[in-house]
């Protein structure tokens, strides 16, 4: 997404856009969608982004410069972000559309795929798998269990996210389960026989004014509700880059042997949040998705 067209999306009040995408809160679970609860417009947290450039006529200038950390040269990632959209249409939709999509489909929300050249060079058994979940309508997608979700499907959520820079580390943290991620930058190997956990094992460094990071020890899991999948044999390379004020692009290349011929990767993009700060959002709480997969089996 160009600067143009995330500054007029920017321009929304955030109180607003958070609301329209929360309110309804439901997409159906026998489509292997999670269940949003209903947030009211009371409940935001409403929040003034300090620091913010502006144009001539005073409005949010996202186009302009990206801040720098203290150094004064090392880009600052600091910031709520939401994930790039696209308009949902009812025709076209697999899923159709609801009060939950007003401000758009999160890019590869449904298929990290989107918008790719390829689709991702899967083994034969990873292909096969993929087909299953589509055939059984993606129930055994792990968001239905209210599980915590792996890197990659962080960034292409309908929900926020804040990241917190330090000259040492990079902390994500995500409204879904109030999960969190940590990338460490202060010269740490990654570890050599680590435990598979969900977000893995992270550590990253500054090639120019980019970051990269590398993971390693992630739990099996969903890439996205389409049942890509992701075995622990997977490395992922994510390349940050924070290219003006307003914009966050990032470049996963995934390289797991066991689910894929060869690595593959995808650019997901995220525009920056003023005004607002993230709510946690318990998925557990309330949950009914598995009682309705059950009685549809």
């Amino acid at each position: 997404m160009g600067a143009t067209e995330t500054q007029r999306h920017g321009e929304e009040d955030a109180f607003t856009r958070k609301a329209a995408r929360m309110l309804a809160g439901q997409f159906i679970a026998t489509v292997g969608m999670i269940v949003y609860a209903a947030v009211t417009l009371s409940a935001q947290w409403r929040v003034t982004t300090n620091r913010v450039p502006t144009t001539p006529d005073g409005k949010p200038n996202y186009g302009a410069p990206a801040p720098r950390m203290p150094d004064g040269t090392t880009p600052d990632l600091s910031g709520i972000w939401d994930v790039e959209r696209r308009p949902c249409i009812e025709a076209t939709s697999p899923f159709g559309c609801s009060a939950d999509t007003l401000d758009g489909i999160p890019v590869g929300f449904i298929d990290i795929t989107t918008g790719a050249a390829d689709s991702p060079p899967m083994q034969p058994w990873a292909e096969a798998l993929v087909k299953q979940h589509r055939e059984n309508g993606w129930r055994d997608d792990p968001n239905l269990r209210c599980l915590p979700h792996a890197p990659p499907r962080m960034w292409a959520n309908f929900v926020m996210q804040k990241v917190i820079h330090t000259s040492d580390s990079v902390t994500i943290l995500d409204e879904y389960m109030s999960q969190y991620r940590q990338i460490f930058l202060d010269g740490r190997a990654l570890p050599k026989d680590p435990e598979p956990i969900f977000t893995g094992y992270s550590v990253g460094k500054w090639e120019g004014d980019t970051l990269v990071i590398e993971t390693i020890g992630i739990k099996g899991n969903w890439f996205d509700p389409e049942g890509h999948p992701l075995t622990e044999q997977a490395r992922l390379i994510e390349r940050i880059r924070r290219v003006d004020y307003g914009n966050l692009h990032i470049e996963v290349t995934v390289d797991d042997p066991k689910a894929y011929t060869r690595p593959w990767t995808r650019i997901i993009r995220l525009r920056l949040v003023l005004n607002a700060d993230l709510l946690e959002y318990i998925c557990n709480e309330n949950e009914k998705d598995r009682q309705i997969i059950d009685t549809v089996r």
